[in-house]
């Protein structure tokens, strides 16, 4: 354990040289200070204000979970609400940091190399900090409570019923993730598309003005929500998923250790195991990063970025190997170990190999070098119906094969590995989610770069250099989608096999009968409930962009806003934004919390089982549309603003159509999408935290 302690504060040096570094670069122009600064202070005030509302539910939740289901576990509740909290606005902050110095490098040097390696600074922060952190957070939950234990014994406050007290901090730890990451996606979504959905439809449609121009009112709340959601939000999400894959391998761990004539040894081992895994990839992570920050930069950044992920998920890959003969080599196995003590590394790979498969696939379809967005373009100068017809026939068609990768892994993990397997399989996915992170969070960063570019008057060469970078963000960030959508994937079915082995006897299988009709009943409501919470979202981000229109075509009637020469009232669209984000974000949050404890009180634990698998079933492929779809609409846009299509280029009729798509594809992929892969981890994570209560409390039997 101390050694994984170790690697967690070298993350941590990293994550704090890198900060000082961005912040010691220069700023540039007295404009471009000034509009860096309003978007920093933007971020914090919307992040402070939303942490305030997320800290009374916490807190609420955590004495709740303490009085009824097991003492400690409100205190490890808050540890991964913590945790969480704390790589939001790390990543947040070293953002609006990277932001202006990425522009300016681009400025001072006109070098794309150069300028990459700023992003990728500002970016690295925020992905270490998410591995580092939900790693630190496990040990020292870990060392506090002296690890975990298949007999370990504990009840609430007020409950005489009894429940594992070690699984039961685990997946409380997990939820506090889960419950800070649901509020941000859910609030950062909404700030972030109806201040661009206003912003497009103000300077694009409505008035014929450039997509950064500072007359737009909506530009600089805009700009901060790139920061609130794509940055913030994104790391609460996938330092959600990565905690959830640990801690579905520890329960699987537990439960099929108990009643079982196994070695001590082979308890700790694969209990153990799945942190150790974790921690060499953190260590894999900082090798491959460090490697991108010294080595030379080219002029394809693609080709760059891409380099760090295959150095990270190697080195995880070949440093797994060393750690598996370690643990299991010399000790007597489950009979689930069909390959011996090799097995959970291939399960593991599998998992790393499906990160890297999905986030190829993801790329293909989203990506403007490859014909699925290409062929978007092509048909927009036909009008908007044949741009969205499309764009859903992309979405549609590029769910297949990231689901099969999901699929085929997780079977062959099973079949090789047992229960045990899948979740080793989750974790191996999101072993390197620093890296992945750290080129996701490049996407945001480069893009509010060449906001700042525009809005700044740097000029049409900077422009190109930035929006260069800006193109290559948009596919890293949809690969980023791409790759939560498939961890959550993995994640929720390890949580959902931990959940079934949870509540099964001792001695008994562990089996969910799909042909139940209890099951079968929570199936088919848990399904419906993906489609009622994407509409609630869909609504409420489409209603928010409505009023920030209109309030942005009254200010622009102000007699020189549109004549450049009286600012516009910035403070008030961003004011407009946080408030409408902040009011929409409580009841589809509670939503993922409230669902499973209703179901599972009223109808017990099969019911709660079906709900889990039917909403799984339908949000993987959902998520993964919305995802591609909307991926696909925005480098469609780009794709024409780039001068590719002779004779359709910015303004043309062409050009509005696809700025159509975009607006469609907005609240899709940075709405809908990211929010549905936290839904399926926190009703998975709250069912398996409150699994022993369901078993004693059931109102309908």
């Amino acid at each position: 354990m101390i050694y994984c302690f170790i690697i967690t504060i070298l993350a941590f040096l990293y994550v704090a040289f890198n900060y000082n570094k961005i912040k010691k670069m220069d700023e540039g122009t007295d404009l471009m200070k000034e509009m860096s600064g309003i978007i920093r202070d933007g971020s914090s005030t919307f992040l402070k204000t939303q942490f305030k509302a997320i800290a009374i539910i916490v807190v609420i939740l955590a004495i709740v979970f303490s009085l009824f289901v097991e003492k400690t576990a409100g205190i490890t509740l808050l540890v991964g609400a913590l945790m969480s909290s704390l790589a939001c606005i790390i990543g947040m902050k070293s953002a609006t940091y990277a932001n202006v110095r990425t522009s300016n490098k681009a400025r001072l040097t006109k070098n794309i190399g150069e300028t990459v390696k700023v992003a990728l600074c500002g970016g690295s922060i925020s992905g270490i900090s998410v591995q580092a952190l939900g790693l630190f957070g496990l040990l020292a939950v870990f060392a506090i409570f002296k690890g975990v234990s298949a007999d370990s014994v504990g009840s609430g406050l007020l409950t005489k019923y009894t429940t594992n007290a070690s699984i039961a901090r685990i997946t409380s730890y997990s939820l506090g993730c889960s419950i800070a990451a649901m509020f941000n996606r859910v609030a950062g979504g909404n700030y972030t598309k109806a201040a661009d959905i206003s912003s497009d439809i103000l300077a694009k449609i409505r008035h014929d003005m450039p997509e950064d121009d500072p007359r737009s009112p909506s530009v600089i709340a805009d700009f901060i929500g790139d920061n609130v959601n794509d940055i913030a939000g994104n790391c609460s999400d996938l330092l959600e998923s990565f905690v959830a894959c640990i801690a579905a391998s520890i329960m699987i761990a537990v439960t099929i250790s108990r009643g079982a004539f196994i070695s001590a040894e082979l308890i700790n081992a694969t209990i153990m195991y799945p942190i150790w895994f974790a921690a060499a990839g953190l260590l894999s992570c900082l090798i491959g990063l460090i490697f991108a920050s010294v080595k030379k930069m080219g002029d394809d950044p693609s080709k760059e970025l891409n380099y760090a992920t295959w150095l990270s998920d190697g080195l995880t890959a070949v440093a797994g190997i060393f750690l598996t003969k370690y643990f299991f080599g010399a000790i007597s196995l489950y009979s689930t170990f069909a390959l011996g003590w090799i097995s959970p590394w291939i399960s593991a790979v599998l998992g790393i190999i499906s990160g890297v498969a999905i986030g190829s696939i993801t790329e293909y379809y989203t990506s403007d070098k490859y014909r699925p967005t290409q062929q978007i373009a092509e048909v927009a100068s036909e009008g908007e119906a044949f741009v969205i017809t499309k764009g859903d026939a992309v979405g549609s068609r590029s769910c297949l094969f990231p689901v099969l990768v999901i699929g085929i892994a997780l079977f062959v993990s099973g079949k090789i590995c047992g229960t045990y397997g899948i979740a080793i399989s989750a974790l191996g996915m999101l072993s390197f989610v620093g890296t992945t992170v750290s080129i996701d969070a490049f996407g945001p960063i480069a893009d509010n770069a060449g906001g700042l570019t525009e809005a700044c008057h740097l000029g049409d060469d900077i422009r190109k250099i930035t929006d260069k970078l800006d193109s290559v963000g948009n596919t890293t960030a949809a690969i980023g989608k791409g790759f939560a959508i498939g961890a959550a994937a993995f994640a929720t079915v390890s949580l959902i096999v931990a959940y079934v082995g949870n509540y099964t006897a001792v001695g008994q299988v562990e089996i969910l009968n799909i042909a139940n009709f209890t099951v079968i009943a929570g199936g088919i409501i848990g399904g419906a409930l993906i489609e009622y919470f994407s509409a609630i979202l869909t609504d409420n981000t489409i209603n928010s962009a409505k009023l920030m229109a209109d309030e942005g075509d009254r200010q622009l009637s102000i007699p020189g806003v549109m004549e450049g020469k009286v600012r516009p009232d910035y403070n008030k669209c961003i004011a407009m934004a946080s408030k409408q984000a902040l009011k929409s974000m409580v009841f589809p949050s509670l939503l993922s919390i409230l669902i499973p404890i209703v179901g599972g009180i009223v109808f017990g634990v099969e019911f709660v089982g079906g709900l889990l698998v039917g909403a799984t079933i339908v949000a993987i492929p959902r998520a993964i549309f919305m995802g591609n779809s909307g991926g696909a609409f925005d480098n469609a846009k780009k794709y024409i603003e780039s001068g590719a299509i002779k004779g359709h280029g910015k303004g043309s009729a062409a050009h509005k159509a696809a700025v159509t798509g975009d607006t469609v594809g907005d609240t899709r992929k940075d709405v809908v999408g990211v929010a549905l892969d936290i839904f399926i981890k926190s009703m998975s994570t709250v069912a398996n935290t409150l699994c022993s209560v369901f078993t004693h409390i059931t109102l309908i039997k």
